[in-house]
């Protein structure tokens, strides 16, 4: 019995690692989409198809891993850490499904913005990459039991937040100018905020990931 527990635990941490690598595609181009050259119409439709598709992938993986999850629950009944860590995945692929979600809303704000000049893309590249790299550490940290690497992602959320914060200064200062595109800039603004969003998220994978390992959880009342 305990074999084929171990075997289904096997098989929800290589689902969560196909969930995750998915999301870090569709982050990536989400963004690369904003960087088509304007002229390229038949490229941008490309990958805008691209995060629409995986968004899909995302959507199937998370319905896949929740069966899984409470099949472990009902059949096989853990307790303790068991139970934390099954209990947790739960939770997180729900913080993942958001992450594709909002991935392909960056994508339906691409049409206009990336036939803006490329210097009024504030930050946006440095921005998908922290958060990225957050995404991935978050689900490294689950598979490998690792608290030091969930911390490490909730203090690179502050790096995040910070990068927003220069995004919008630089906003408010481009819209008091007479001939801004304010549409652009709230567009712009927009995009920061669902990154800032998806770092959010991984910074909730993260929490969960400590809840998994030490029992605690800033919003679980035990």
């Amino acid at each position: 019995m305990r074999n084929k527990f171990e075997h289904q635990l096997e098989k929800l941490n290589h689902n969560l690692i196909s969930m995750c690598n998915l999301c870090e595609q569709v982050i990536e181009n989400s963004v690369e989409a904003l960087f088509v050259d304007e002229n390229d119409e038949e490229r941008y439709r490309e990958i805008a198809q691209v995060v629409y598709d995986t968004d899909k992938e995302i959507d199937n993986l998370e319905a896949e891993i929740e069966s899984l999850c409470l099949r472990l629950l009902l059949q096989q009944q853990p307790v303790a850490g068991d139970l934390r860590r099954i209990s947790a995945a739960l939770k997180m692929i729900s913080d993942l499904e958001r992450i594709g979600d909002q991935a392909s809303d960056i994508t339906e704000l691409t049409e206009y913005i990336r036939h803006c000049n490329l210097e009024h893309k504030l930050h946006l590249k440095e921005m998908s990459k922290v958060v990225i790299r957050m995404v991935k550490k978050s689900i490294d940290s689950f598979i490998d039991s690792d608290l030091d690497e969930a911390h490490t992602v909730m203090e690179m959320d502050n790096e995040v937040d910070a990068l927003f914060s220069k995004v919008k200064s630089e906003l408010i200062s481009i819209i008091s100018k007479d001939d801004t595109d304010a549409e652009l800039c709230i567009d712009l603004l927009m995009v920061s905020k669902y990154l800032e969003r998806i770092a959010d998220h991984a910074e909730n994978i993260a929490e969960w990931v400590e809840y998994s390992i030490t029992g605690v959880h800033k919003n679980v009342k035990l």
